[in-house]
């Protein structure tokens, strides 16, 4: 298999290099690293002897809030207030108006499509290098993904791609925070208001995330958030959608409740519209507040040591930090990201330059695979539902339509840490831009095999 590393099981692994940690820098103070050695591939030693930070942080804090709302005997949000408490806490966080808690980030991004009037037969403007639930939202809809190719300095979303893949089919745009990065905002924003399209801003990766010193999730019509057992703020799956516009949120709030308005929950049969129950728990909601007592701390950190990183990385002949756009004035670190041009590295393919990482002691994962090629993409399309809903000539294009030439480019180039290893003490990014700089001078003896 060419990426045998998918992004969750790469972002639960990573941590396991060291015990689960209670504090919030777990990790042992690393080793002076061996600076110009013989890689630890070829025999030498490891350039990074300690261990990166386990997650989820947690300590007694945690451990009272879930307790706490064990004995309330009100366990979810019909009948508890925890929830609801989070909402407020959240909006106030990020400035929003707004805030409605979900089962879980999938459950956000669903829950806006819909209430947004995303239909079967609609279009849906996505990028392809993304978590796969940004696409399949979309096909919950019944509506077509339309793939608009990625800017390889960015990791994101080519927002100057974006006009020429409108149709009068098109009923949303979904760009993707990619990484805690911020796609191009000002340019997307102004597309999706010249032709009267909703945006929908997926930032489940993207928690404190700014653009023009703003929060991420509250310019589109809906900013969609997963609190998922990776993500910066965690309750082991959670998410929530963001939005100033007051019908928009009753909207949701209906979709989300099995079809009951605000004021019902609990206590009506009588329903407003179709529906679902993707409701947050109490317990998630006791958790999301308690770990929210950290994030600021913890994002100071993952930003300090990812500048300190990048000055390191971007020295190196090859390394290619991922570009932020003028307009990210935050940058949420979820990922650390960099293209890897093997060229530098004796035309080492990547997958020898992680194995030669990881056997310095840091783990790393080469990142997505292009969603517009997938062979699931190609049995929907083909289903009987799709052929109802969608002409012969609309499905028969669409691949050539979906070409994502740059995004391939990406895709076999991506490395990726995870936001973890970004809470270890600033010694280890230097730990870690020495072994590179180790494996580049040895790129030539690293076994290809």
């Amino acid at each position: 298999m060419k990426h045998p590393i998918s992004r969750r099981n790469f972002l639960a692994a990573a941590p396991l290099a060291a015990p689960l940690a209670n504090s919030a820098l777990a990790a042992d103070t690393p080793l002076p690293a061996e600076t110009g050695g013989k890689p630890a591939i070829l025999g030498g030693s490891k350039a990074f002897t300690g261990t990166f930070p386990g997650w989820p942080v947690y300590d007694q804090t945690e451990e009272k809030a879930l307790v706490d709302t064990l004995r309330t005997g009100k366990w979810y949000r019909g009948s508890g207030q925890t929830v609801g408490k989070f909402e407020q806490a959240y909006a106030q966080l990020t400035g929003s108006k707004n805030c409605l808690a979900t089962a879980n980030g999938t459950s956000a991004l669903f829950t806006s499509l819909n209430a947004l009037g995303v239909e079967p037969g609609d279009e849906v403007i996505v990028p392809p290098y993304t978590f796969v639930a940004t696409i399949n939202v979309v096909l919950r809809q019944h509506a077509l993904p339309v793939f608009v190719d990625t800017d390889l300095e960015t990791f994101q979303m080519d927002a100057r791609k974006v006009e020429a893949a409108i149709t009068p089919q098109t009923r949303a745009i979904m760009p993707v925070h990619l990484g805690g990065s911020v796609c191009d905002l000002d340019a997307l924003l102004a597309i999706a208001a010249k032709h009267k399209i909703p945006l929908i801003e997926d930032a489940c990766q993207a928690h404190l995330a700014e653009w023009k010193g703003r929060k991420v999730g509250t310019y589109g019509q809906a900013g969609c958030f997963s609190f998922q057992a990776s993500k910066n703020l965690n309750s082991g799956e959670g998410g929530a959608i963001l939005t100033d516009d007051e019908e928009l949120r009753e909207r949701c709030y209906a979709f989300h409740n099995n079809g009951s308005g605000l004021k019902y929950i609990g206590t009506s049969f009588s329903y407003n519209s179709s529906g679902a129950n993707l409701r947050m728990t109490e317990f998630q909601g006791a958790l999301l507040l308690a770990q929210m007592t950290r994030i600021e701390a913890q994002a100071r950190t993952r930003t300090e040591n990812a500048r300190y990183l990048t000055s390191l990385l971007k020295d190196i002949p090859g390394i290619l930090p991922a570009r932020m756009y003028d307009g990210c004035t935050r940058n949420a670190y979820h990922l650390y990201m960099f293209r890897y041009d093997k060229t530098r590295f004796a035309n080492a393919p990547r997958s020898v330059f992680l194995k030669a990482l990881s056997a310095e002691g840091i783990p790393a994962a080469s990142g997505y695979t292009p969603l517009n090629t997938q062979p699931f993409l190609k049995n929907v399309l083909a289903s009987r539902g799709y052929k109802k809903l969608f002409p012969e000539k609309v499905l028969a294009e669409w691949q050539e339509r979906n070409r994502c030439p740059v995004n391939d480019r990406l895709c076999d180039e991506a490395v990726w840490f995870s936001q973890t290893m970004l809470l270890s003490p600033r010694s280890a990014m230097d730990q870690i831009a020495d072994a590179v700089r180790k494996i580049q001078a040895n790129a030539s003896a690293l076994p290809r095999a």
